[in-house]
């Protein structure tokens, strides 16, 4: 990778991590588009995007949690499930011909995740909360997904808390940034124990890249915890994630 890209791309993880980390996201798929945008290598890809989750994950737990938004009860179950699950899918090494597309798939969900308006939540009816069998199930499968991807899953459990009651939005990225970041843990870990080396780029460019998403981490999961999330951004960042995903899906077909 060549020094003026490495650069571009802190300056994109640095926006991506503002952006996700107000509505409690670790910003894994934004990552990933960035990179998928500027032709980083999967090898690359993967174990970058679970660090920087789990920095800018961590962050927005903690910022999320000062602010009285936590709910463990409602956390629990879809964690016990989901760790084991990520660290198997953090352990499996896909070739390049089914990871891009893989992205591509969960790029365009989240794309359509962000575009969608938000207009039922639990602070419009009683909150209730999960059986633990639905809760284990889903948490199973979001681990999985997460833990192949390089993501943590959240983007796709904050739609299924929301829409099914379990919680306000508040509590709901607090939630998915815990979800986050004990995911992309499992990941990394799995990643790691399965002897898959780190790549060379991130050994050279973790300082900058990591400090960006610290810095975006600190910024956006302070907004969020106290203020209104803006429709706006959640779009624009939509549109960069349908461009990105859109790009890999057509290059797995061999278009464009």
């Amino acid at each position: 990778m060549l020094t003026s890209p490495a650069v571009l791309l802190a300056v994109l993880i640095l926006i991506v991590a503002t952006l996700y980390s107000t509505v409690g996201h670790g910003g894994a798929s934004g990552y990933l588009a960035a990179m998928a945008l500027m032709g980083v290598a999967p090898s690359v890809m993967k174990p970058t995007s679970l660090i920087l989750n789990i920095l800018v994950a961590s962050i927005a737990t903690m910022q999320f949690a000062r602010s009285g938004h936590f709910r463990w009860r409602l956390l629990w179950p879809f964690a016990v499930a989901s760790i084991p699950a990520a660290m198997l899918g953090g352990a499996m090494a896909l070739p390049g011909s089914i990871y891009k597309p893989l992205i591509g798939v969960v790029l365009l969900a989240s794309a359509w995740r962000l575009a969608m308006p938000m207009s039922v939540t639990a602070t419009e009816r009683e909150q209730r909360d999960p059986s633990l069998l639905l809760s284990s199930a889903i948490g199973a499968g979001l681990g999985l997904l997460s833990g192949l991807s390089g993501t943590g899953g959240g983007i796709f459990l904050s739609p299924i808390l929301l829409l099914r009651g379990w919680a306000s939005a508040r509590q709901t990225a607090a939630v998915s940034a815990a979800f986050i970041l004990v995911n992309s843990i499992a990941g990394l870990a799995g990643l790691l124990a399965s002897g898959q080396p780190l790549p060379v780029e991130l050994a050279r460019w973790w300082i900058p890249w990591s400090l960006a998403a610290i810095a975006g981490g600190l910024i956006g999961s302070n907004l969020g915890a106290r203020r209104i999330q803006a429709p706006v951004l959640r779009r624009l960042l939509a549109i960069v994630l349908l461009i990105a995903g859109a790009k890999l899906v057509a290059g797995a077909f061999g278009i464009g």
